[in-house]
């Protein structure tokens, strides 16, 4: 027996004193595990270069383009050429950059990105060489908690490689993508606390187990939406790609990027979005169940549980894909809004509510499958009203509180001139506030008016006007 199997989940133990795992790894020995991880590796990579193609495709036929079409039969060589050109890009390094963090930053939010596989039960025991075996790498207690904290720890190396370039919109990009981070990892962590309550085990394998009969995104549909919502913020996908938004960051944390050091970024990027998509559907799409065994008794067994596990998959990743030629970028304000003041309370609510239930069912005895989805049912109506409810715009709310008064909350007589440049560098004026009216503005407006005045009254009309005035003269 290996080691693995000691520490994992041994065969002799029940289900309850191992943690809910039920995973039976007594049979795994070192190069069975070895195999596992190649397979993982070369899974990902060949997925990574798969979904690209997708994805441009995908989008090309939502935008009504032809997409890539030349590299190879319908331009599925296009990625191979993309990487080539990766590989042989010219490299760069700053001068001003901090050399180790520079280097270290990519190559975290990369290693960090393949470990979550390790978990994912892709079905359940077969024979492989005449070993019986999980298709799963390992698992133990607290599966899912090991996903949270390599989650976290990943955002590390885009904070790192913001910060490490010592450039402006680099470190903007850092700091927008550690608060959405944290922002949505809090829905996100709630949401799959109702998952560990109903299936009282945080093991991979034993939430699969649980859903054998019912997937828990049927019977938690709030939880379900949460978490869907929540996982495309982790991943920086569009409506919500604000740590890399070109129009306003240029590329983000990448902007002083190049070559294979930009790469990791970007295939840490895409294996997230498989990683994401593989915990929901081990969380709420039943895991690698087919759904439909009541129609046929061996769906669920042998290899072909992992052909229902990866197209899940898929089809998850096709929902995002889905979602960036759809929905356009929000702004950042927005983004935190619903993240703060809708996902959370509402999955904190409903965490609530789920507790209860399952407290029900511990004194009572009886399944709470039911109830759950007549809950759940009435949790997602209240969540839609509170959604689409109309409420009062706080940007023109806090307009008619600030208007007539300054930045310093000073009032601002209506029509008075806004000094731009009071505080060193131009900022917009605040409602209430109008700019100088610019020396060229006045001479147009003074010829049109047939009554251009001479040099000198002009210039003793001039004087009472603000310092910016006077500056704005020199531009002109």
């Amino acid at each position: 027996m290996s080691t693995a199997s000691l520490i994992l989940a041994p065969a002799a133990l029940p289900v309850a004193a191992s943690g809910g795992v039920t995973a039976d790894f007594s049979g795994e020995t070192w190069w069975l595990t070895l195999l596992k991880a190649v397979f993982l590796l070369a899974f990902l990579i060949l997925s990574v270069i798969m979904v690209l193609w997708v994805e441009r495709r995908g989008l090309a036929r939502m935008q009504t383009r032809p997409g890539p079409n030349v590299n190879g039969p319908f331009g599925l060589f296009q990625a191979i050429a993309d990487a080539t050109k990766l590989i042989l890009k010219e490299d760069f390094w700053l001068g001003g950059a901090e050399k180790l963090l520079y280097l270290a930053a990519p190559i975290l939010t990369a290693f960090t990105a393949f470990m979550v596989y390790a978990i994912i039960p892709f079905g359940p025991e077969v024979s492989i060489f005449g070993h019986h075996t999980p298709l799963q790498m390992a698992d133990f207690p607290v599966a899912i908690l090991y996903v949270l904290a390599v989650a976290s720890f990943g955002v590390y190396g885009i904070i790192l490689g913001g910060w490490s370039t010592h450039s402006t919109y680099p470190l903007l990009g850092a700091v927008r993508s550690a608060a959405q981070v944290i922002s949505y990892e809090l829905s996100m962590s709630l949401s799959i606390l109702t998952v560990f309550l109903a299936s009282a085990t945080m093991s991979t394998s034993g939430i699969v187990a649980a859903q054998e009969r019912m997937w828990w995104g049927i019977a938690m549909i709030p939880s379900f939406l949460i978490y869907v919502v929540s996982m495309v913020g982790e991943v920086n996908r569009l409506p919500f790609d604000l740590p890399e938004a070109e129009g306003e960051l240029v590329a983000g944390h990448m902007v002083e990027y190049s070559s294979m050091k930009f790469a990791w970024y970007f295939l840490g990027e895409y294996i997230n979005m498989f990683n994401v998509s593989a915990v929901c559907v081990t969380l709420f799409l039943g895991g690698w169940h087919s759904g439909f065994g009541w129609l046929w008794a061996g769906s669920n067994e042998g290899w072909w549980p992992m052909l229902w596990f990866i197209g899940k998959v898929w089809t998850v990743m096709f929902f995002m894909i889905w979602t960036r030629g759809t929905l356009v970028r929000i702004r950042y304000d927005h983004f935190m809004k619903l993240g703060w003041k809708f996902l959370i309370p509402v999955s904190l609510a409903w965490f609530v509510l789920v507790a209860v239930v399952q407290g029900y069912r511990s004194f009572s005895g009886g399944s709470t499958r039911g109830l759950l989805m007549v809950l759940a049912a009435v949790f997602l109506v209240a969540m839609l009203v509170l959604l689409f409810l109309p409420a009062g715009d706080d940007d023109a709310a806090g307009g008619t509180a600030r208007a007539g008064r300054g930045a310093d909350g000073d009032l601002v007589a209506p029509g008075e001139e806004f000094d731009a440049y009071a505080g060193g560098y131009p900022v917009p004026p605040m409602p209430g506030q109008s700019l100088p009216v610019t020396p060229r503005a006045r001479r147009a407006a003074a010829m049109a008016a047939g009554a251009l005045a001479p040099a000198g009254a002009a210039a003793g009309a001039a004087r009472p006007q603000s310092a910016a005035t006077s500056q704005e003269g020199t531009d002109d």
